[in-house]
């Protein structure tokens, strides 16, 4: 449910933490500060997808991502300012991919919400970032890692009369998407200085849903309320997460960064509860704790 972050590494840092940074400062008042923003931003994160999902009656899934796009495209114009009539061929590829990934990403994470729920959707969707970690090791840990996250999933996906296939293939759809940005974004970081490679990846996709939220507002007038809430999603979930990146990856270790990622899918299950009354079982806690452990404890004994 991230943005293309202003960091060209910073989602790669997430989920395969590597070396400490000279400028982070691991002792005292900055680090705290830097805690207490991954803290926020992971609560923002989740509270901006619940409060967007409050808006999917009137402008449905489709309209709430247009405008989460056009909210991501403002933010990151602005913090990147890509030159893009200098922008190569070499460079234009990777970027317009990314915003095809970016885009899909979200429009697949949001249905799924719509039809599965915050917690379990975004706790299927934290599979991408972890399987490209995982994927990217060869300790024997990380197989155990990679065996309980599977246990969690099947115990999330087990076949029951309510089980929503759709939804949860839509989350894993998501999953997927999440893996591609990430290695997107690594290219896109190689090729294009800066922030200028996100930020044209969010422009490019909101250029793609301008005709959809244009359709959307047509078929099915918006009103007011419905609005604020898919711009505070966007607020949320866009502009505070990669402005709290900006400030985060400089002041804690790459490490401790991907463990509060991992707190994630446990935000959004409380905050899916608390907000949209959206109550999970102890079989779903269970699977979530799992996916979350395994991530936690592959990122704990990293070695790198």
């Amino acid at each position: 449910m991230r943005v293309p972050s202003a960091h060209p590494e910073a989602v790669a840092r997430r989920t395969h933490p590597g070396p400490v940074s000279p400028v982070v400062r691991p002792y005292g008042g900055t680090r705290l500060s830097g805690v207490a923003t991954m803290v926020g931003s992971a609560l923002s994160n989740q509270t901006g997808a619940a409060i967007g999902s409050l808006a999917f009656p009137v402008l449905g899934p489709v309209g709430v991502v247009a405008v989460r796009q056009y909210v991501a495209a403002i933010v990151l114009l602005a913090v990147g300012r890509p030159g893009l009539r200098t922008f190569t061929r070499r460079q234009w590829w990777p970027v317009l991919l990314l915003a095809l990934v970016f885009g899909t990403m979200n429009l697949s994470l949001y249905t799924a919400v719509d039809r599965i729920g915050l917690g379990l959707a975004v706790t299927l969707e934290f599979l991408g970032p972890l399987g490209i970690a995982l994927a990217a090791s060869r300790r024997r840990v990380d197989a155990c890692c990679a065996a309980v996250a599977v246990a969690g999933v099947v115990t999330l996906m087990r076949p029951r009369p309510s089980a929503d296939f759709l939804g949860m293939g839509l989350a894993l759809l998501a999953a997927g998407c999440w893996a591609a940005y990430i290695l997107l974004n690594r290219t896109v970081g190689r090729r294009v200085p800066g922030a200028g490679g996100p930020a044209a990846a969010a422009a490019a996709s909101a250029l793609v849903f301008l005709p959809v939220g244009l359709t959307v507002a047509l078929r099915h007038p918006p009103t007011p309320a419905a609005v604020g809430y898919a711009v505070a999603a966007g607020v949320l979930s866009s502009a505070v997460p990669c402005l709290a990146d900006l400030f985060t990856l400089r002041r804690v270790a790459a490490p401790a960064f991907g463990l509060f990622m991992s707190v994630n899918p446990v935000l959004a299950g409380l905050v899916g509860w608390l907000v949209l009354g959206q109550g999970l079982g102890p079989a779903e806690w269970a699977g979530i704790g799992a996916v979350v452990a395994a991530n936690a404890l592959s990122i704990a004994v990293s070695r790198d």
